[in-house]
């Protein structure tokens, strides 16, 4: 499957593959349960340990969209996106690793946000990189099989292990603690091992030369790359757009479990949704790269968008459990093709020599929108008192960024 792209494509792919362990099994399914049950052990009320959780996922999102323009900008230095990719790739695996050699509450939470903060920056580098390994009529092509990659393979070999060992370890004479710890381990370790191929045959190749004042430039760079960002109308107006389809996206994906047991699903038919979503966004990641060369990543989007709009109207009627694997598998056609088009399209408009800096802000986007999203959502069912209608409101946000993305030129030349 991977015979068509390079050793420098394959190596960035791969980093997909590494770090989607880290989205599912701490940032998403195994560890908010894992620290929930030792908070209350810890004298902490359900109330309030999920509180903290949201605390400290919220802090974690702001520290990273706060200090991302400036990481980026960094980046774009010679010789320093690779430093900065591998400083931040081993905080997220050493602070992962740790979180299986603990079972205090609060420990925890500075662990998950250290390890959210390594995620997240060794992601600026790793999106940023991307016109330094392919050109930019593969960049489709190249997201894509990385989203898919990611999809398959961290996002659920990893996690159906940890699950099964979970599950059924007690059977073998493993306690559940300990199978839950051995889960944060394997995640650490298969973030490290499949990151190799990144750091062996990626390298920097589009770069800027720093002044001897590197902070004093960096902030200069920080300054001039947001006047850019006003001046170029289309590329503000796509990231405009951005930002509301990716929150409605981002929104789904933070809301999905609580709204599922709110419709009165137990643990093992959520597990079951969560799955069906990650193996139907497999082949359709890398559907939707080959259709983008032949329909254009900004249809397939826009595609995408209308997708998520279905899925929201299935999701205000939902009834049974045959009504959630409908939305599964609509979410899972959708949600890595719209990830994956987003990141190419973006690196087709920004100059190679400073896409870290631009991705950087690219990340703020993204990130303020999983902020603003969930509480939406979670307003307006609180003002209705029916949790469905907060499907409407992220319904609001597809069209919202939808029509943005309509009003974006078909044809952006790339910005100097």
């Amino acid at each position: 499957m991977l015979k068509q792209y390079t050793k420098e494509e394959k190596g960035w792919i791969f980093y997909d593959w590494a770090n989607s362990a880290f989205s599912a099994i701490v940032a998403a399914i195994i560890l908010p349960i894992f620290f929930k049950s030792m908070a209350q052990l810890g004298g902490v009320s359900d109330v309030n340990a999920t509180a903290y959780w949201g605390y400290a996922t919220s802090f974690g999102t702001l520290i990273c969209a706060v200090l991302a323009p400036f990481l980026g900008t960094l980046g774009d230095f010679k010789g320093m996106k690779k430093r900065l990719f591998t400083a931040f790739m081993l905080l997220g695996v050493v602070s992962t690793f740790l979180l299986s050699m603990t079972e205090n509450w609060k420990l925890l939470l500075v662990l998950y946000v250290l390890g959210t903060l390594g995620f997240n920056g060794s992601c600026i580098y790793y999106d940023s990189f991307l016109p330094d390994v392919t050109d930019e009529s593969r960049m489709d092509q190249v997201s894509t099989m990385g989203y898919g990659l990611g999809y398959i393979g961290g996002s659920t070999i990893p996690l159906v292990i940890s699950l099964l060992l979970i599950q059924f370890g007690d059977k073998i004479g493993i306690p559940t603690v300990t199978a839950t710890k051995f889960s944060f381990a394997l995640t650490a370790v298969w973030w490290l091992v499949f990151t190799i191929p990144m750091l062996r045959h990626v390298q920097q190749k589009h770069a800027i030369e720093p002044e001897k004042r590197i902070i004093a430039h960096t902030l200069r760079n920080v300054a001039s790359t947001f006047k850019k960002l006003l001046s170029y109308k289309s590329v503000l107006l796509f990231l405009i757009a951005y930002f509301f389809y990716i929150d409605g996206v981002g929104t789904i994906i933070h809301m999905a479990t609580v709204f599922g047991a709110s419709c009165g699903l137990d643990s093992m038919d959520m597990m079951v949704i969560l799955l069906v979503v990650q193996i139907v966004a497999f082949p359709f990641a890398i559907l939707y790269g080959k259709l983008a060369g032949r329909f254009g990543s900004r249809k397939m989007i826009l595609f995408g968008i209308a997708t998520y709009v279905v899925v929201c109207a299935v999701g205000f009627n939902l009834q049974k459990m045959s009504d959630f694997l409908v939305l599964a598998v609509l979410v899972g056609t959708a949600q890595g093709g719209i990830q994956a088009l987003s990141r190419s399209f973006f690196g087709k408009l920004v100059p190679p020599e400073n896409a870290s800096e631009f991705f950087g802000f690219f990340d703020v986007f993204g990130k303020f929108s999983a902020v603003i999203g969930p509480a939406l959502f979670g307003l307006v069912a609180q003002l209705t008192g029916v949790t469905n209608y907060g499907a409407l409101a992220v319904m609001g946000m597809f069209i919202v960024g939808g029509i943005a993305l309509m009003l974006v030129p078909r044809n952006i030349e790339r910005m100097k």
